[in-house]
């Protein structure tokens, strides 16, 4: 297995290009497969995630050609199966997106209930009732959903709780049925628009996606296109989140602005200078950082796959902090490795308070999940020592070439794969 090891103390600077969406491509990969002509998406991030994708679409029958590392031609006219094996589905949560596009391209579609990211409950309730609502019988056999509709028919939706998967999900099979689905309460994340963009590009008719109503008139058919992937803002807003940390001086660059409102807001909070551009924004730490409160909420409020990154930071901060996480219930499970280094913080259900430190100190600890492992690594960039960072698999999960990034900023960090490779870098280091 192999583990990150980081030497602390060099403030993060420079400029650092964010890569495609990765859970905006997820989906798009997914509703690539509802046309029988030839789709072209570009931006695609180069990670794990992507390339699990990539092979379950293929092991369907669906014709995939990587183009080079960011850029991929789907077609989706050779499609035999209809059945996503588990293999696929517990590397990959987002597998369930196939789903929604087989149903609605192809009235069948059976999934083999999801996996992912140990985060917490996840439940596809809302995914199965706009299935349904949609005319579709959905049954869960042998560990299976199993969908399938003769004739899937446009109808009117309120989602009980609002859920991303479940909008995107409804949307692709929505967006072949016949005659108009309005959907309510809908999740409004960058990735939802980004996913409505694309159905829309090969032949969807879709309105109103990044508002709370999104309106869908079914198609006959879909037709060929070339889309481009939005920034990811989860990797922009930890670039920032690194910067923060170590008082450095970051630009990431190839971002939309708008989308990092949140996470912009709360580096405001905590004192760090922020400067925004038509496609960059710039991050500058000087001094020690300040206290604040955060609770995690759907967006435009601050998203939860930023809340590991902004827990490493108010655990440098100085005075009390306190973050409250509205989304999953084990998203804390970081703060257990961050007290290993010294972070002082008490949990009580979905609140932890956290009391600042001046500085971290380098220890061996483990990633949880994909977001708090890219966090602990900032902080190890953080501590006066050496971090030994473990399970590092659920980071290459998400992010593209992150240790090259982190290096081109100044940041000291290797990818190894034994003990002695770690102590010879403890050894180069000092």
């Amino acid at each position: 297995m192999e583990q990150y090891v980081i030497k602390g103390g060099n403030p993060l600077v420079g400029e650092v290009e964010i890569s495609g969406a990765k859970n905006a491509a997820l989906a798009i990969l997914a509703a690539a497969i509802m046309t029988d002509e030839t789709v072209l998406i570009e931006n695609l991030p180069d990670v794990n995630d992507i390339n699990v994708m990539l092979e379950a679409i293929g092991g369907i029958g669906a014709t995939v050609q990587r183009v080079d590392r960011h850029r991929v031609k789907i077609n989706g006219s050779t499609i035999t199966d209809f059945n996503i094996e588990y293999d696929f589905i517990k590397k990959i949560r987002a597998s369930y997106y196939l789903l929604g596009a087989l149903l609605g391209k192809y009235g069948r579609a059976e999934v083999a209930l999801p996996g992912g990211c140990n985060i917490g409950s996840r439940p596809i309730d809302q995914h199965l009732k706009g299935f349904r609502a949609l005319g579709a019988e959905v049954d869960i056999e042998h560990g299976k959903i199993v969908a399938e509709s003769d004739h899937l028919r446009g109808t009117h939706l309120y989602f009980d709780v609002v859920s991303v998967g479940a909008t995107i999900n409804v949307m692709m099979a929505a967006a072949m049925a016949d005659g108009l689905t309005i959907m309510e309460n809908v999740a409004k994340e960058p990735h939802v628009v980004d996913v409505a963009n694309f159905l829309n590009s090969i032949g969807a008719n879709i309105r109103g996606a990044g508002t709370d109503v999104i309106k869908i008139r079914g198609v006959k058919s879909l037709h060929k296109s070339e889309y481009s992937i939005i920034p990811d803002q989860i990797e922009a807003g930890t670039f920032m989140f690194a910067a923060a940390v170590t008082k450095g001086d970051v630009t990431v660059l190839n971002v939309i602005p708008k989308h990092l409102d949140a996470t912009i807001s709360k580096l405001h909070d905590i004192g760090c200078e922020i400067e925004e551009f038509d496609d960059a924004v710039r991050v500058v730490a000087k001094g020690r950082l300040r206290c604040t409160q955060v609770k995690t909420l759907p967006y435009p409020g601050y998203p939860t796959d930023m809340q590991p990154q902004i827990g490493v930071a108010l655990a440098l901060a100085k005075g009390t902090s306190t973050i409250t996480e509205s989304i999953f219930e084990n998203r804390f499970k970081y703060l257990d490795e961050l007290a290993r280094m010294g972070a002082v913080i008490k949990v009580e259900g979905n609140s932890a308070t956290i009391e600042g430190v001046e500085k971290f100190s380098g220890t061996r600890i483990s990633a949880p999940d994909l977001r708090a492992g890219a966090a602990l690594c900032i902080a190890g960039l953080a501590t006066d020592g050496v971090t030994i960072i473990d399970d590092i698999e659920y980071i290459q999960r998400g992010y593209e070439k992150f240790e090259e990034k982190l290096r081109s900023l100044g940041g000291v960090i290797e990818r190894v794969a034994s003990e002695k490779e770690i102590q010879k870098f403890i050894l180069k280091v000092g």
